[in-house]
């Protein structure tokens, strides 16, 4: 009779590997577990359990961190994943810096810096990239090749068929046919990019408000607007990377926009982008001070969300604006009946639940289908944290595969 060859399905090696990932799969999931918790978890047995954890503790996966003294009982020792098992690194690229992270395998954040780029050399971007990322690297008190994946986010997508960055005119440099060719020999390790949008939709999935969640739409509303769509637990990218670029979409309220690509803009981003709250407030009579649309959108919103019970101009203000991103997400929600929509950036969620309310009772009146609107529940650099939360996908399959 012929023997398994290593790696088959079903021998040894195999059925070690597995129970070593979910193993470290609850490690990662509740921070700390005993030996006899692990078993537990994992159905294994006791002894079974201990060479597990033997093993991983030799491979330097996991580290033994204290007792359960203090519960009854005798005391059992403590595992958890050693941080220092792998680390991973995320880019937020606008075009006014470039904001960098590195985490460790548990998810830590432990290095960030922010390199501003206004005008700097538009040519040099893998001097940019290198200059964020070794400024990270630095602050994490690591080597740069401890740094196993790093995801770069960008507005626009790069298309899979030509290599050139599509829908953001705005970011200057980075449209070069050759420049992913140029980042894959300047950096040491694996990179892949990823829209921007696409990776708030990765943080809210992981982290946020859409936990749990195969098919829902997130619409993002800063200096642009845009959305992820995210059907069947997968991003959906379209033909040209270009899925979600719903700030050029027709919409009634406002006048066609041609030549979108040139204009950098269209329809739904004029009616309802973050220019739109102070042209409101303006023409209600809200006294709005000139300052840049995303601060001066996020103090009216702010404002209106704590005044709309008593002061009828500020409940105006978000009965109008609710309006507007409730026109958009009508024909959105019309094509793709998502179970969730998240609405998230500055240029909406200081609106709050008083904005959120509206724009869902807006859309159960303009769509046939009733998906439940929620916030976004990532407060903090959402871009960044999507980065890390794909690169540390990776870092992890790969870190944490123990049948090699």
């Amino acid at each position: 009779m012929a023997g398994t060859t290593p790696g088959t399905p079903g021998t040894p090696r195999v059925l070690r590997a597995m129970n070593d990932r979910a193993a470290l799969d609850l490690l990662l999931e509740h921070g700390t577990l005993s030996r006899t918790r692990i078993g537990k978890l994992t159905g294994l047995s006791k002894p079974t359990a201990s060479q597990l954890l033997a093993r991983l503790e030799a491979a330097g996966l996991v580290v033994a961190t204290g007792t359960t003294a203090g519960r009854p009982g005798p005391s059992a020792q403590l595992y958890a994943l050693d941080p220092r098992a792998g680390y991973a690194a995320g880019l937020d690229v606008n075009p006014y810096r470039i904001l960098a992270a590195v985490a460790d395998i548990t998810g830590e954040v432990v290095g960030e810096y922010e390199l501003p780029t206004p005008g700097r050399d538009r040519h040099d971007v893998v001097g940019q990239v290198r200059t964020a990322l070794d400024g990270a690297v630095k602050d994490a008190g690591i080597a740069l090749g401890d740094v196993r994946r790093l995801v770069i986010g960008t507005p626009g997508a790069f298309d899979p068929a030509t290599g050139r960055l599509r829908y953001a005119s705005h970011l200057p440099g980075w449209h070069s046919p050759t420049l992913l060719d140029e980042l894959a020999a300047a950096l040491p390790m694996p990179f892949e990019y990823e829209n921007d949008v696409n990776l708030v939709a990765v943080a809210e999935q992981r982290l946020g408000a859409a936990r749990g969640h195969q098919d829902f739409v997130l619409l993002w509303n800063q200096e642009g607007m845009g959305a992820a769509l995210v059907l069947g637990g997968r991003l959906h990218r379209g033909f040209t990377g270009g899925a979600g670029e719903v700030g050029f979409l027709p919409v009634p309220g406002t006048p066609l926009v041609r030549g979108v690509t040139k204009a950098n803009s269209g329809g739904f981003q004029e009616l309802a982008g973050v220019q739109s709250v102070p042209r409101i407030a303006r023409a209600i009579g809200i006294d709005t001070p000139e300052q840049p649309y995303v601060t001066t959108t996020a103090a009216l919103l702010a404002t209106a969300s704590e005044e709309h019970g008593s002061d009828p101009l500020y409940a105006q203000l978000l009965d109008r604006y609710a309006e507007r991103l409730a026109t958009g997400l009508a024909s959105l929600v019309a094509v793709l009946d998502p179970e969730l929509v998240v609405l998230a950036g500055e240029a909406v969620v200081p609106g709050g639940e008083p904005l959120r309310a509206r724009v869902q009772a807006e859309l159960t009146e303009l769509a046939a289908a009733r998906p439940t609107l929620v916030l976004s529940a990532v407060p903090r650099r959402p871009v960044l944290r999507g980065a890390l939360e794909s690169a540390l996908a990776s870092t992890r399959d790969d870190v944490f595969d123990t049948s090699r």
